[in-house]
């Protein structure tokens, strides 16, 4: 296939759209080329049109279709992308907590990296889209700490914006070290009120506060007084406060290091955040590990699947 197709696709009508997803679908198989060259490039209210129009045409929902003729990896990407961002949050959210067997750490991962503007939105479409409340789910499948800052954190609206008050940012950083490293043991309460009541800005800024006082970062005392998944689910809100993209430059380095990949991360990673804040994943990929993170995917991934992630990467940073 040429290098040019997607290019030329990227600017085909919808009726002619329809008509190459039509062929892809025929004969023995699926032209999984075709597929990817045409959903990789659209953006979410492009998809959306697409998935009416088709179901219009051929009187047939495409979810269902793609469904039917992909398989493994790259059916699990496709249909994830062709969510929106909300729709996708909540999907994997939902995934993660419910059948035999939970995934809180997923669950967490999500929840804790989102902005409240996120949170709010995917909440919304969880209990349309699944008959549940998220809160529900969280009360019945986290517990102890870690679910009380969970149900805090999808719950307390915070602000969104650069503002953040330097007098309270300092006694913030005061609290957390005589509820944290100042005394024996760990008030735990107290971390989970800052934690999510203060905005991103607020969290940054606290940090380095910390750090001035202390000699050490707030992510560090995080470290050392709490432990298991709350204390991951802290420094996921601490870790995303300061810089999202180097925090999952460094969950895709995980999954890719090593013996094997972990696709399961690698997909929810690189299909959520395209529409987020890829280039500064990519751009922190490269800044720390010394190889773009195109490479990193083309050498531990193949087919269709490699194709697939790598048109949604683009070009390399």
């Amino acid at each position: 296939m040429s290098n040019a197709l997607p290019f030329l696709q990227f600017h085909l009508p919808l009726s002619t759209m329809l008509l190459v997803f039509n062929r892809a679908f025929k004969g023995f198989g699926c032209d999984n080329s075709e597929v990817i060259d045409i959903l990789a490039h659209r953006d979410g209210m492009m998809r959306t049109l697409i998935q009416q129009e088709y179901r219009y045409m051929y009187s047939e929902d495409l979810l269902k279709r793609l469904a039917k003729e992909l398989r493994g990896n790259l059916e699990t990407a496709i249909l994830l992308w062709m969510e929106d961002p909300a729709g996708r949050d909540a999907l994997v959210v939902w995934q993660a907590l419910s059948g035999d067997v939970t995934n809180l750490r997923v669950a967490t991962e999500v929840i804790c990296s989102r902005t409240p503007s996120q949170i709010q939105i995917f909440k919304q479409l969880y209990r349309s889209k699944f008959g549940t409340y998220l809160e529900h789910d969280l009360e019945r499948c986290a517990s102890g700490d870690h679910k009380r800052l969970l149900l805090a954190y999808v719950s307390i609206p915070r602000h969104e914006g650069p503002q953040f008050d330097g007098n309270q940012i300092g006694n913030d950083a005061k609290t957390l070290y005589k509820a944290g490293e100042r005394r024996l043991g760990t008030d735990e309460k107290t971390f989970i009120r800052l934690f999510s009541e203060r905005s991103r800005e607020d969290l940054a800024a606290m940090d380095s506060a910390y750090h001035g006082l202390y000699g050490h970062s707030l992510k560090k005392a995080v470290k050392k007084e709490t432990s298991g998944l709350f204390k991951f689910a802290l420094l996921t809100i601490l870790r995303c406060a300061i810089n999202p993209g180097k925090y999952f430059a460094k969950v895709l380095r995980k999954a890719m290091k090593g013996l094997g990949t972990d696709d399961t991360t690698l997909i929810r990673v690189i299909v959520t955040r395209t529409e987020i804040d890829m280039q500064y994943i990519k751009a922190e990929y490269h800044r720390k590990y010394k190889k773009t993170l195109n490479d990193a995917v083309h050498s531990e991934t193949s087919g269709s699947y490699r194709a697939f992630l790598l048109a949604l990467l683009g070009p390399k940073q």
